[in-house]
């Protein structure tokens, strides 16, 4: 998902005036002061407020008008945000050794660390980072397959088909949108690579992990720790997935001492596997209803969806959706025109003007997918009172976990009171139900991994656009056991056919956000009172939560993100052990049928 912030190359700022060579001269003379320091901040502070709105709307008609034209208004509008973006983080600099108050050191440390991707300060190189970054987000948006068929109808084929030449067909098919951007990507990394040295960064990735309320090297140790924690259960699912997935395909092209190819598995990247319920579901475990099936017998439409999802939040005490909501936001795709249907969350005035953008399908998927964007919403308007450099998640996990925290409590029991199924059904579905929510929630865990330590290695050099893409199945196949379908040309960029990769979005606030999302479900449930197992608990209509979790939220980004963690869950380090608790009936489940089988890759 992308969701406007203040800094990378969809940074919206406005190009401050010059210095002269002699107010330069000037300064540099001077010993830079607190006050400096707090009336640098003010004026940045001013100058986002000023240009946001603006540059918001440029970037969501071009968002839902793809042309050569809007691309040009937001190339341009990325040059302007990028230079300054660059602009303000030098200068913060300049204050590092300067005492300042709490506020103040926080603020300029956000401006030096908050860039996605930073522009040199040559002008030249930042016009074309620019127009490098607005390219590849067209190429991805507009690309089609040998037969004319876009990314939603092929993820829409890769999810129903059981047909595996088809799949291989469409798999094969969409990665032929991305080698045209590999050698734009390669340059693109070189240019920010440059602006990145420029701030006193190694590269574009050790800025990337500075920014995590610790030293970068630290963030990375978390991360492994994070997965080292829940990598047993991975192991488990993965063993018992590779042998249903054999069965129905034969062991010939589902070997059961290796890697399970990537067509397989019911996604187009293999990031979530919940579309193969059907082939690896517990045969004496039926969860008792089909939640698409339940939405199209109500006569769901696409707004009644979100409206839905509006519902649970405001029985959380959330004040309901403003009216410009519903009038200017995109729920359904429009027949006539090019959009960006990948699902997003948009604030665009720092206020109360909130919208989603997605070509909403009447699909359960697309039912969780509605609640996690109200919570970016939701999170967005909590701290729209703070300084608009205060305005994100505490850490960009935290944004992403909001409102799969929510989707965490659409059980049977929530949506027996929201009437979309008559009865609660009873526990002997609960393998059934976790093993449903392990394939999307525990499947994804080792990719959304493993995405930036691709891009880590790219920024830092240790993959040439000669190795990315077998660099890329290297670490598939490590974390994932999932492995390339065919042999891949030399020119293939697989990574590409990912939007997160050519649309330049960090991916490590996912595998964050699936982590975080149990920690605050655990502490929501034990706020609530619930006893009963952590799976079947629901938080609807608890407002002593929903005050609590508000708390949360109206914090955004002013504190460091344990403090922020520690307010709603009493814990200042994320942990993962709550997904093992969550999923503990299934992994004992799983590891009595993976016995006598030999599991790993």
């Amino acid at each position: 998902m992308r969701k406007f912030l203040l800094t990378g190359t969809t940074a919206l700022t406005l190009v401050l005036a010059a210095c002269s060579p002699a107010s330069e001269e000037k300064a540099a003379a001077k010993a830079p002061t607190a006050e400096d320091a707090k009336a640098f901040i003010a004026e940045v502070e001013k100058e986002y407020n000023d240009y946001y709105p603006y540059a918001a709307r440029t970037y969501w008609i071009q968002a839902n008008f793809v042309t050569v034209d809007s691309n040009a208004l937001v190339a341009k509008v990325s040059a302007e945000g990028t230079a300054m973006a660059v602009k303000f983080a030098n200068e913060a600099k300049k204050f590092n050794d300067v005492e300042v108050d709490f506020d103040t050191r926080r603020k300029l440390e956000l401006l030096k660390q908050g860039i996605t991707l930073p522009a040199p300060t040559d002008e030249a190189e930042n016009k074309e980072l620019a127009e490098l970054t607005s390219e590849l987000d067209a190429m991805y948006a507009t690309g089609k397959d040998p037969k004319g068929r876009n990314d939603r109808e092929l993820i829409k084929l890769m999810a129903e088909s059981r047909n595996p030449d088809e799949l291989l067909e469409a798999w094969e098919g969409w990665r032929t949108v991305s080698p045209p951007m590999k050698e734009k990507y390669a340059r693109m990394v070189e240019i920010a690579n440059e602006g990145a040295r420029e701030l006193g960064y190694k590269d574009v990735g050790a800025m990337w992990r500075a920014g995590y309320d610790m030293p970068a090297d630290e963030f990375r140790a978390e991360a492994d720790r994070l997965w080292e924690q829940v990598k047993p259960l991975y192991t488990s699912l993965h063993c018992y997935v590779r042998a249903k997935l054999g069965d129905k395909y034969g062991t010939d092209k589902v070997p059961q001492d290796g890697a399970i190819p990537a067509h397989l598995l019911g996604n187009m990247w293999a990031q979530q596997w919940g579309n193969i319920y059907d082939l690896v579901k517990p045969g004496d475990s039926d969860i008792g209803y089909d939640l698409t099936a339940r939405l199209k017998a109500k006569d769901y439409d696409e707004v009644q969806m979100v409206k839905t999802g509006e519902n649970f939040f405001s029985s959380l005490g959330f004040a309901p959706l403003p009216e410009t909501f519903w009038e200017r936001s995109l729920i359904k795709k429009p027949r006539d025109r090019e959009v960006q249907c990948h699902a997003s969350a948009w604030s665009i005035d720092n206020k109360d003007d909130i919208r989603i953008k997605m070509c909403t399908q009447i699909t359960a998927d697309d039912f969780e997918t509605i609640h996690h964007e109200l919570g970016h919403n939701y999170y967005q308007r909590a701290y729209n009172d703070l300084s608009i450099l205060y305005q994100s998640g505490a850490n960009d996990g935290f944004h992403e976990a909001i409102g799969d925290t929510i989707a965490l409590s659409i059980t049977p029991a929530y949506l027996k009171q929201i009437g979309l199924i008559d009865e609660v059904p009873s526990a002997e579905g609960d393998i059934g139900l976790l093993m449903s929510r392990a394939l999307d929630k525990v499947a994804f865990l080792p990719f959304g991994l493993m995405v930036d330590q691709w891009r880590w290695k790219v920024f830092n050099g240790e993959l040439t656009p000669d190795t990315y893409n077998s660099g890329w199945w290297e670490l598939r196949e490590k974390y994932q056991g999932v492995k390339a379908p065919v042999d891949r040309a030399a020119d293939a960029f697989d990574p590409g056919a990912k939007y997160h990769i050519p649309g330049n979005t960090p991916y490590m606030r996912y595998f964050l956000a699936h982590i975080l999302q149990f920690q605050f479900h655990k502490a929501a449930c034990e706020m609530a009172g619930f006893k009963g197992p952590l799976h079947r608990c629901t938080i609807y209509d608890n407002k002593e939560v929903g005050e609590k979790f508000n708390a949360m939220l109206e914090m955004g980004q002013s504190r460091p993100w344990q403090e922020a963690l520690q307010a709603f869950t009493g814990e200042s380090e994320m942990d993962a052990s709550a997904v093992l608790e969550y999923f503990a009936p299934l992994q004992k489940w799983l590891d009595e049928q993976n016995e006598g089988r030999s599991c790993g890759w």
